[in-house]
């Protein structure tokens, strides 16, 4: 019999575990648009206490999520400084200029980590001519860098200068609790840098749907209003929204474990000559892996290793993403490694 392939396409893919599925089947549940749902609001109440905001609100995506706060915090023909290879500027379909009426200015960074004076020198004079300054989106840890972890002084000078200019702030904080437990710090930190937080149930938390958005009260209120607009109300929500609450009371601890694999994977394929992987970014579970020098095309590489049993995505014109999650074992390391170098050995 063939065996499954390891799929290091994303944390995504990850599928409910047995116990996770008992939660599931013994969730209680209401109709969460009329706001008598049990589970729901159980989900909710713990998404904000572990992150240290007032209130929570279920989405049925992290890019949900982020559209509703971009929503919530701005007004048509704003416009909001990002960086440029984040998350909302590439993957979420121009949401905010279709949804929401605002702009982006990204600003290019080395490692998806901008300063103070990268977005004081973004943002608008007072002039008619120009779209309004309202928000500042930061993303931690940062994806197509490379899953780095976001620095917490470096968000916490951030979030003095936003207060201080006036500005709004979002984090996109998908995989947040990768970077608390990378640090040692606890997510409420790097939560307390920004006034709202999107943060995913469905990627190395391990739930098959769903993400949170957090923040105070007021926001939380309106955002409800723009998740209803987006079509996010859902009935009997608490089916799903049982596996989020027993994600975030045993899943979290063990990112750790995929932290480890990802390092040790990492090391290994930096070792093969014909491939490039900058083991400075390796620091939470995402590798980054440039095959320029394989004399492969990126469509190639990936064909190669799926014949093989290893599945990866492209990311770039000449790299390959490389994520690890609760579905891989140790084994599934060794036979990356051992799969990796077979397709990548020199001819």
């Amino acid at each position: 019999m063939p065996h499954d392939p390891v799929d290091l396409r994303s944390d995504t893919v990850t599928r409910p575990t047995p116990e996770m599925r008992a939660a599931i089947a013994d969730a209680v549940v209401g109709d969460d648009v009329f706001g008598d749902d049990p589970t729901v609001k159980e989900l909710e109440a713990l998404a904000a206490e572990l992150t240290g905001k007032e209130a929570g609100l279920f989405v049925p995506s992290g890019s949900m999520g982020n559209e509703v706060a971009i929503l919530a915090h701005t007004r048509r023909g704003d416009e909001a400084i990002i960086e440029f290879d984040s998350h909302i500027y590439n993957y979420e379909t121009a949401g905010p200029a279709v949804l929401s009426g605002v702009q982006l200015a990204p600003i290019k960074t080395e490692r998806g980590i901008f300063s103070v004076s990268d977005i004081d020198e973004a943002i608008r004079p007072d002039d008619v001519h120009e779209p309004v300054t309202r928000l500042v989106c930061l993303e931690n840890t940062h994806n197509r860098k490379g899953g780095i972890v976001f620095p917490l002084d470096r968000m916490r000078d951030i979030r003095e200068f936003t207060l201080r200019r006036g500005l709004r702030s979002h984090l996109d904080g998908a995989r947040i609790f990768n970077a608390a437990v990378v640090s040692g710090i606890d997510a409420r930190e790097y939560c307390a840098t920004c006034d709202s937080v999107m943060f995913c149930l469905s990627k190395g938390l391990g739930a098959p749907i769903g993400s949170m958005l957090v923040g105070d009260t007021e926001f939380i209120r309106l955002a409800h209003r723009y998740r209803k607009l987006l079509g996010g109300g859902m009935r009997q929500a608490g089916i799903i929204a049982a596996a989020g609450v027993y994600a975030l009371r045993h899943n979290i601890e063990r990112l750790a474990e995929d932290h480890v694999r990802a390092r040790r994977l990492a090391e290994a394929l930096s070792r093969i000559d014909t491939i490039r992987v900058d083991l400075e970014t390796v620091q939470s579970n995402i590798i980054v892996v440039d095959v320029s020098e394989s004399g492969l095309t990126v469509d190639e590489c990936i064909l190669l290793l799926e014949q093989k049993g290893v599945l990866v995505v492209p990311f770039g014109r000449t790299t390959i993403r490389v994520v690890t999650h609760l579905d891989i074992d140790d084994d599934d390391i060794e036979k990356s490694v051992s799969v990796f170098e077979k397709v990548f050995a020199k001819s």
